[in-house]
């Protein structure tokens, strides 16, 4: 096992205190020199011949084995939901193995920026493992439910003005020497998201088209080292294409992709109800752009419209609740016919970010009225 570069090439020893390349600054891949697909278990550490610690050094919740479902509107389509987590998200998979990591290093203290899930995760598992954890978050930025959950679990909290690209540049800044980082530039955290792909490929084998969610730009790149590892081992006869998904008001991937440009347009004030998205300057982008470039994929922009619409349709339709976020990946399925099978990631539970929804009731005070109010809904009553 070894890091590489994936900027300049390097390799460097498997060190868990390494997250950026000393020579070229660039993001570092985790690279093993054998791996070993001996599925037993359930969850994450399922597949610990895959991961960079043994199962008896994980800080786990039982994690993982998320439910695949068939849809019912879109014919060859399937909707992975990650809200079936232990703390509502897909998260939760990279915080296993990135808190596991975190204790083996001798940290005491773990911090991460967050638009919210990433806080919350990290916050119970860094818990779990005897570790303080400390997130950064933009004030009045953050949907309420997340940011209660991080404080249940103990987090200290730190709000800063602006969005989640400062509080990121805070915590890579000046963070990491107090504590151990475990936002998606570790690359070490990324090695629980991949196995998304290897629950995905034991049910339904290599799928065609993987849509993913993309605000910072982690979980696609982490799903798709998950297939190329497979297709390494010879179990994946072909890989999927990777389709990225982004919010029009938080696109600067998707955008530069429409206009050819190589490198991300930054966005300096994202805006979209898909919190969870909302990030203007992804610091994966290296990784994500390779992905949907390496597997001959697409980003797709949705709006904000289609995305409530999306959130709606797959409660109503497929009985899941999503995010806003998580509700994108439907959304593309939605505005975009891909052809074959697709598996649409939804990245993270409705509950945890409620308030965007306008909630309409009924309201009856006698039994009457209750009567033909039911005799409106239900015609023949």
């Amino acid at each position: 096992m070894r890091l590489g570069c994936v900027r300049c090439g390097s390799a460097y020893p498997p060190d868990f205190k390494m997250f950026k390349c000393p020579r070229c600054g660039g993001l570092l891949d985790v690279v093993y020199d054998e791996l070993e697909w001996s599925p037993r278990g359930r969850g994450v550490w399922r597949y610990e011949g895959m991961l960079p610690l043994k199962r008896r050094e994980a800080v786990t919740i039982m994690e993982g084995g998320t439910p695949l479902v068939e849809s019912t509107k879109y014919p060859n389509a399937y909707i992975k939901f990650e809200g079936a987590n232990p703390t509502g998200s897909f998260k939760d998979r990279g915080m296993t193995v990135g808190v596991s990591v975190a204790l083996k290093a001798g940290a005491r203290a773990v911090i991460v920026a967050s638009t919210g899930n990433t806080a919350s995760s990290m916050s119970a598992y860094a818990s779990r493992g005897r570790m303080a954890p400390i997130i950064v978050v933009p004030k009045g930025k953050i949907a309420r439910g997340k940011l209660f959950q991080s404080f249940l679990h103990g987090a200290h909290v730190i709000e800063i003005d602006g969005y989640f690209d400062e509080a990121l540049r805070l915590v890579m800044e000046h963070g990491v020497e107090a504590a151990y980082p475990l936002n998606s530039f570790n690359p070490w955290r990324l090695e629980g998201q991949k196995t998304i792909a290897f629950e995905i490929y034991e049910e339904v084998g290599c799928p065609d088209n993987v849509v993913v969610p993309v605000g910072n730009g982690g979980n696609i790149a982490a799903i798709w080292k998950g297939f190329k590892e497979l297709a390494q081992l010879g179990l994946c006869r072909g890989t999927p294409r990777m389709i990225g998904v982004q919010a029009e008001g938080a696109a600067p991937l998707a955008r530069a992709w429409e206009l050819g440009v190589e490198e991300p347009l930054w966005v300096d004030d994202p805006n979209t109800v898909a919190t969870a998205i909302r990030i203007g300057r992804p610091v994966n982008w290296p990784k994500t752009l390779r992905a949907v470039r390496e597997s001959g994929g697409a980003f797709v922009t949705v709006s904000d419209g289609e995305i409530l619409k999306a959130q709606a349709e797959m409660a109503q339709r497929e009985g899941i609740g999503a995010e806003p976020a998580g509700a994108a990946a439907y959304a593309a399925l939605r505005k975009v016919r891909l052809g074959g099978t697709t598996v649409a990631v939804v990245t993270g539970h409705a509950l945890k970010d409620p308030d965007i929804v306008d909630i309409r009731t009924h309201y009856v005070d006698s039994a009457d009225k209750f009567l033909r109010l039911l005799s409106t809904i239900i015609p023949g009553t």
